[in-house]
């Protein structure tokens, strides 16, 4: 048949795979010799077919994987030996992973992102082609594994080249919804930008980051996901804590994916090394793929993108104030430019209500408290509009400045609509940011439970309230509740509440269960899990998993694990740091 007779033959084909059932299309594709049929219909704009939009794949034959719409437009480290050193002139650097020498152990698979995001079948998550396919001993067909160069501000200061140091970039896939995902391995071994590390990540850490940020993403936060978590026998020596006692761990993989893996680093080494066309070249990639509701012909179109960045980081870091959650290391290098979560490294989300939480303790000079992320915010938004200078003419740079002026104003009006909708409250009322701060101070001075507390708030009835008789299973409240000037505050909260247009107090409780988690991951509970891990048992983070899927059900498996509970008194002790 010809070319246009195939063109011709693929409606017949989908039509009789609708007709007939998903799983013909596999048939349909071994049949015909077509592997490409796949392709096909994985770009097909007939993504409203509801079969179409069912299907997923149980192996990988007519599954694939691209890094074209990098290496075809911007330009690859022509060095091709894989050593540490100083790059220039590129944005990648082509370098394959380094698989592990000894078993593999499969501790983990977010069946969401395989079958929602990936287009595969949970069931092949058991086959050795995934395995390899997620500890980089097999590259996927039609992709080349690469590693990022950027650079960064950390802790405040220039660090000059950064990268990729333990990850490889090993495709992009567009899926049946016309989505497209840049997959990436973390601890999966050397690249030119290692500097001192050895490209490994330990099975501690890793557990922290699979957990971490699906449960961001079950939380409503922009997020990247992890695919699958893989452990091996192989023995990685870290110092954890930076105190000389090194200690033997297990290397393990994640498999992360995320709509783009760009930070504000990637600009900023570009802009350091005077790489200028470099830099416009990657920009207007980035706007291109990323942002397109801006017209790459404005000439403003640098504008544009900034005010985006700016806004949207704004809304992310008053996201990760609304749960309690601190980054830990808020680097340039670690914020993206599209204002996801990335990089899970020493985070945490706070028990006691506490403005200076630092879960990080090698941040000595606390500099990225959770009271802090805004300024720091703040702080990267003003690195990135310096990366974008060079490229910006006078009157320009003059708007720019005006819209990183916004900021502040965009952050505490995002942080008070989160904080409003958490205590219930609807409509305006000048008084509501005053109900706001006061409760958090009272939290504050009596160290009472940051996510409990507003689930408490959401689950107690006004009556409960009116009586300030709190019962017993309001643990959190309780504690609050020893203020003296808890009643007062209580007083003022009854009265906006009656003020709420329409409202009654099983919707307010509806309505407030919805955004008020019952469970996050809290420290406790990730150290908990990752211990087990290391002795092979990953029941726990299997629990974690399931748990954290739906934070704002109540869920038994959940209660009789404690997960609700005050926490234990060790969970004090625990300690993470970027070594962890």
């Amino acid at each position: 048949m010809s070319r246009y007779g195939v063109a011709l033959a693929f409606p017949i084909w989908l039509m009789l795979v609708c007709q007939s059932g998903c799983c013909l299309v596999d048939s349909i594709t071994a049949a015909s010799g077509f592997s490409h049929v796949h392709d096909y219909i994985n770009k097909s704009s007939w993504d409203q077919d509801y079969c179409e939009r069912k299907r997923k794949v149980s192996h990988f034959g007519g599954w694939r994987l691209s890094t074209e719409k990098f290496t075809a437009t911007l330009p690859i480290d022509h060095i091709q030996e894989n050593y540490i050193r100083e790059v220039r002139d590129v944005i990648f650097s082509f370098v394959y992973p380094a698989p592990f020498k000894s078993r593999v152990l499969l501790v983990a698979v977010s069946k969401e992102v395989l079958e929602d995001i990936l287009d595969l079948d949970m069931s092949i998550s058991d086959s050795e082609d995934f395995i390899q396919l997620v500890t980089g001993a097999k590259i996927a067909l039609g992709s080349l594994p690469l590693a990022h160069r950027y650079g960064g501000h950390q802790f405040g200061s220039w660090a000059g080249q950064l990268g990729d140091g333990r990850a490889h970039l090993i495709g992009v896939y567009t899926n049946r919804f016309g989505d497209s995902w840049e997959l990436q391995l973390k601890g999966s071994g050397r690249t030119p930008y290692s500097r001192n590390g050895d490209g490994r990540a330990v099975l501690h850490s890793s557990v922290r980051e699979f957990l971490g940020s699906e449960a961001m993403h079950y939380l409503g936060i922009p997020t990247s996901r992890a695919a699958s978590l893989v452990v091996s026998d192989d023995e990685v020596w870290r110092d954890r804590f930076y105190n000389g006692n090194v200690k033997k761990e297990r290397g393990a993989i994640v498999l992360r994916v995320a709509k783009s893996w760009f930070r504000i680093g990637s600009l900023e080494i570009l802009a350091h090394s005077g790489e200028l066309d470099l830099l416009r070249m990657l920009l207007d990639h980035i706007i291109d793929e990323h942002f397109p509701s801006i017209d790459m012909n404005d000439s403003n179109r640098y504008l544009a993108f900034f005010s985006r960045v700016v806004s949207e980081t704004a809304g992310l870091i008053a996201l990760w104030m609304s749960v309690g959650f601190a980054h830990g290391v808020c680097n340039t290098d670690n914020f993206s430019l599209l204002a996801i979560t990335i990089d899970y490294g020493p985070f945490g989300f706070m028990d006691s209500y506490d403005p200076d939480f630092v879960p990080n303790t090698s941040d000595d000079e606390r500099r990225y408290k959770i009271g802090n992320q805004a300024n720091v915010g703040l702080f990267n938004l003003n690195k990135l509009l310096q990366a974008l200078d060079p490229l910006l003419a006078p009157r320009q740079k003059q708007l720019a400045s005006q819209i990183l002026g916004e900021y502040p104003e965009q952050y505490y009006k995002r942080f008070t609509e989160l904080f409003k909708a958490k205590l219930g409250l609807l409509g305006d009322n000048e008084n509501d940011n005053y109900l706001i701060a006061f409760l958090l101070k009272l939290m504050e001075d009596t160290k009472a439970d940051f996510t409990m507390t507003f689930r408490e708030l959401s689950e107690i009835s006004e009556d409960q309230l009116k009586s300030i008789s709190i019962p017993k299973e309001f643990w959190a409240l309780q504690d609050v509740a020893k203020h003296k000037l808890f009643s007062s505050w209580v007083v003022l909260y009854l009265l906006r509440l009656k003020r709420n247009p329409g409202d009654s107090d099983s919707k307010r409780n509806k309505r407030m269960t919805s955004i008020n988690p019952r469970y996050v991951l809290r420290n406790w509970m990730a150290e908990s899990a990752a211990q087990k891990a290391e002795r092979n048992d990953f029941s726990e983070v299997h629990l974690l998993q399931q748990v954290l899927q739906h934070p704002f059900q109540r869920q038994a498996m959940a209660e009789r694990a404690g997960y609700a509970q005050r926490p234990p008194a060790w969970a004090k002790d625990i300690k993470v740091s970027c070594s962890s």
